[in-house]
């Protein structure tokens, strides 16, 4: 039987370990509150910039009409031999299965993929650890005038699959200025043949409840506003119900937000009827949209990863706290079993001292 000083010890342990995880599970409801606003406060951006491109499309021809070809690289499409996959996951732990889920998807990937030539491109702390335990890193410029592509334009490879970038601390505050930057070098890769395809895997977030892990693919771009998913995995119903019951507790919505009104909106500018004329010629304008397209689209990549990040440590930390409460009911138990033990123990001592006078 242990010793009630050190089931006492123990229990105080335990409340203390509650109390901060209790208290990481109200921050993370409150940024994951915080992260929802800054994805709705993006959506609109996104929306009209989507359906300006939808117009264009309608009204321009995206093929040359005497040699047949797209009028951006963006749109042309060919075999893939070298293909980019950038992979968002959270800098820190105490998520549950968040960042282990998406890399498991990853290595799926790179199994799936196995005839083509992957650069690696990793958002992310845990990301980048996971991926540089298992692969090299890619030449950089000036080491025997080899490009970070390592591909057959600059020089050999590292590997088939290598680490081109990678970058920690962007998720703290998602910037729109980073995904464009990101989305700029991504374009200029794809448009110099460097890449032939280029896909994002990150955890798709609508609601506390609907959440899934896509790879979705952004170059060449097939159709403006469909998303190309390539690959998809839903979350299990156990898991969707520990989900609920912490946002019930933590009182975050578990309903995703009505945008039908702001949606309509924006699709009623890309089905109105009005003939525009424009002053650039078509090949113009889709080099100065398209590259904010793809732009937007890591953007709101980054947006859903940063606040599905933030449903899971909520989650994560009030099963922290369920287990914690229950450990301190089952040691209490443990000390009071102890407790009497030992005072029973006292009482035949005394009991059996009587009886021997």
């Amino acid at each position: 039987m242990p010793n009630v000083l050190d089931i006492r010890r123990r229990i105080r342990s335990v409340i203390n370990t509650r109390q901060i995880t209790k208290a990481m599970k109200t921050v993370s409801a409150a940024k994951l509150r915080r992260a929802q606003e800054s994805a709705l406060a993006a959506r609109p951006y996104s929306q009209m910039l989507t359906n300006v491109l939808k117009s264009l499309v309608a009204r321009a021809d995206i093929y040359d009409p005497i040699t047949g070809e797209p009028r951006h690289p963006l749109l042309a499409e060919r075999p893939e031999k070298t293909i980019l996959l950038i992979v968002v996951t959270g800098d820190k732990g105490l998520a549950g299965a968040f960042n282990t889920n998406i890399l498991k998807v990853a290595s799926k990937f790179i199994e799936s993929n196995a005839d083509k030539n992957i650069d690696l491109e990793c958002i992310g702390r845990k990301g980048r650890d996971f991926m540089r335990r298992r692969f090299p890193t890619a030449p950089q410029v000036g080491t025997a005038g080899v490009s970070p592509a390592g591909n057959e334009n600059g020089g050999p490879r590292a590997a088939r699959v290598q680490i081109v970038a990678d970058h920690v601390g962007v998720l703290g505050k998602v910037e729109f200025t980073f995904a464009s930057n990101l989305g700029a070098t991504v374009v200029d890769r794809f448009c110099r043949g460097e890449i032939d395809g280029v896909y994002v895997l990150y955890n798709e977030f609508k609601s506390v409840i609907a959440q899934r892990l896509i790879v979705e693919k952004l170059l060449p771009i097939r159709e403006i506003g469909a998303t190309d998913v390539r690959m998809a995995e839903e979350a299990a119903e156990e898991e969707r119900k520990r989900r609920v019951e912490a946002a019930k507790t933590a009182g975050v919505g578990i309903r995703p937000v009505d945008t039908k009104a702001v949606d309509e909106a924006a699709a009623r500018f890309a089905a109105s009827q009005i003939d525009y004329i424009y002053e650039q010629p078509p090949d113009k304008l889709f080099s100065a949209i398209l590259p904010k397209y793809i732009g937007i689209e890591i953007f709101h990549a980054l947006l859903e990863s940063v606040a599905a990040e933030h449903a899971a440590r909520m989650t994560a930390m009030d099963a922290a706290t369920n287990n914690a409460s229950d450990m301190i009911d089952s040691l209490t138990l443990v000390m009071n079993r102890a407790r009497q033990a030992k005072i029973t123990k006292e009482i035949i001592e005394i009991v059996s001292g009587a009886a021997a006078l």
